[in-house]
């Protein structure tokens, strides 16, 4: 019996993450970022993971984003419980910081699995910690300390909707640096 296979090539772009970098100069810069992310349609459905080190202000982004997206009251780090829901008119969001995360039968057990198929904000610290459980996430955010108030930020967009918040957003540019000749 003979058989014919028949080649289809795809027309299909391979994906290539967006990136962009930018400096926060203070936590003002952190909170004006916030607030811009806020604003944008496409945070509504967005899975964002956040990585960093102690400090360097994961945390302080997403109260910020929190509080710009109308939640009220106490905004805690989500340390010792793994998530905190929060439930804003026509917005689910989760924050989760998976920090002490270290048994992926707790992703089954507390169902998160189904939360990460939801429709809704996901926010996660320390993803790397539940990485084979994790979705690819719409947008990395990476946070870098450079003094005790500026962090190197790099957003990585690996979706149409981590894309959507990268080119909506208003991202520093480079400065053209012009060298005159001595006289």
């Amino acid at each position: 019996m003979e058989r014919h296979v028949t080649i289809v090539e795809s027309t299909a772009v391979p994906t290539v993450p967006t990136v962009a970098s930018l400096v926060w100069r203070d936590e003002l810069a952190t909170e004006v970022f916030a607030a811009t992310l806020a604003q944008k349609a496409a945070l509504r459905n967005a899975f964002i993971a956040l990585h960093g080190d102690l400090g360097a202000g994961k945390t302080t982004l997403v109260r910020h984003l929190l509080r710009a997206l109308g939640v009220q009251g106490r905004v805690k780090s989500p340390t010792y419980a793994v998530v905190e829901p929060y439930e804003l008119p026509g917005l689910n969001v989760w924050h989760f910081d998976f920090y002490r995360f270290d048994d992926p039968r707790e992703w089954e057990d507390a169902g998160f699995r189904d939360i990460f198929a939801s429709p809704g904000l996901k926010l996660a610290e320390w993803p790397e910690k539940a990485a084979r459980m994790l979705p690819v996430a719409d947008l990395d955010i990476h946070l870098q300390t450079d003094t005790d108030q500026q962090r190197l930020v790099t957003l990585t967009a690996h979706t149409a909707t981590g894309r959507a918040l990268v080119s909506a957003l208003p991202l520093q540019r480079p400065v053209p640096v012009t060298i005159l000749p001595e006289s």
